[in-house]
């Protein structure tokens, strides 16, 4: 299905024969002996990998700059951010360079440069796409890394976020927690329920993304879903449980590498992190994992009801490239600011970020989460929002006229 169609691959996992720098120069020696999963499947869709796209210090920061490469621009703007983890990703979409790229997400490194660049993505569910890296260093993350790093598709259009995710699913035996559940073919639950929410948890919310969220609500139901202005459960609480576990997984597995190898800017951005949430001991942590058991059993009986959640995803404004080096005040800010893609991610759940509109001359996006393993109904209302607002980077390709 992808026969010579171009891909681009994000550079932190393994294409055979090639290295996996993730941003960092002293691995940029690291030749991988294999493919990853995601690579292998597609490669034998018929795919073209012709690139790698860069990624910041680890794959660990909003934004995407490193010593190795340098820094990734926003074709939409020099000063705005591209989008991190995944933001090389990004720029390649946003600038035509091809249909289809590559990215993961374990706080929101496809949906910040999807929402940053004007272009849709969808962060699958836990087990959905094989995930293995044979080169990583470490060789194997932490118990919640695990359990919410995401392997995906950036692409400007929601089809092609449809298509590469079908083909990326294919099963892998190096990943244990690959889940064989089918990706269409779903039975019929007629008209689909969708729970609104702009809750900013005092947060202050720009008002022109409460429009769009307002916008993108009116789409879904002139599209045929039951759109209802409702209460979630808290996503403030699973963000701050991104952080507080996250974090001492961090702190344990890669703030020793980040000393050792990484520049003072990620060293002290991994600091500010750590000062963000609560790093957690052994018996913090122990609660912590019962605690998320909790709130995804809470996400998932709400979702029961409710098959999809239209939710704001980043509650400012595309910020400027370096918004997570400043300063730590800053750095705190742009988080709380990005509270549904962390809290997202400690769940578990399968979301989609597609494009409203532009604010301050910046894409922004929208995000529609969903029932586990229902990337399709994820799918099918991005791409009823995307058939109102249009595809936003043909506006970038004509201001370049």
């Amino acid at each position: 299905p992808l026969h010579g169609v171009p891909v681009t691959i994000k550079s932190n996992i393994d294409v055979k024969g090639q290295p996996t720098p993730n941003g960092v120069p002293t691995y940029k020696n690291v030749i991988a002996t294999d493919d990853s999963p995601v690579v292998r499947n597609l490669k034998d869709a018929g795919a073209i990998i012709v690139g790698r796209t860069n990624t910041p210090e680890f794959s660990m920061r909003l934004t995407t700059d490193n010593p190795l490469n340098g820094r990734t621009y926003n074709p939409w703007h020099d000063d705005a951010c591209p989008g991190g983890s995944s933001g090389g990703a990004s720029a390649a979409a946003a600038a035509g360079f091809g249909p289809i790229h590559h990215g993961n997400d374990i706080g929101g490194s496809l949906r910040y440069p999807a929402s940053f660049c004007g272009l849709a993505t969808v962060k699958p569910s836990f087990g959905r796409i094989a995930n293995f890296v044979p080169s990583a260093m470490p060789p194997e993350r932490g118990i919640l890394a695990q359990l919410i790093a995401v392997q995906g598709a950036i692409c400007r259009q929601v089809c092609d976020v449809r298509l590469a995710t079908r083909i990326m699913a294919a099963p892998d035996a190096r990943d244990p927690f690959w889940v064989p559940v089918p990706f269409d073919n779903w039975p019929d639950e007629g008209p689909i329920k969708v729970a609104v929410t702009r809750e900013s948890y005092g947060y202050p919310i720009h008002p022109d993304l409460i429009a769009g969220i307002d916008r993108a609500a009116g789409y879904l139901s002139d599209a045929g879903y039951q759109v209802e202005e409702v209460t979630t459960p808290s996503i403030e609480d699973a963000a701050q449980g991104w952080f507080d576990l996250l974090g001492s997984e961090l702190e344990a597995f890669m703030m020793p590498l980040a000393r050792e190898y990484g520049s003072p800017t990620i060293q002290q951005i991994f600091e500010w992190y750590f000062e963000m949430g609560e790093v957690a001991d052994a018996e913090r942590y122990r609660v912590g994992i019962k605690e998320r058991t909790t709130m995804t059993r809470e996400w998932n009986i709400f979702l029961d009801e409710y098959p999809l959640v239209l939710t704001p995803f980043f509650m400012q404004p595309t910020p400027t490239w370096d918004c997570d080096a400043k300063s730590f005040e800053q750095t705190k800010d742009v988080f709380r600011a990005a509270m549904y893609s962390t809290g997202t991610n400690f769940l578990s759940l399968p979301t989609g970020v597609v494009p409203i509109g532009l604010v301050e001359s910046l894409p922004t996006g929208i995000q529609v989460v969903g029932r586990r393993y229902r990337e399709d109904l994820i799918l099918d209302a991005i791409e009823a929002i995307e058939n109102r607002v249009g595809i936003l980077t043909h506006q970038l390709w004509a201001q370049e006229e």
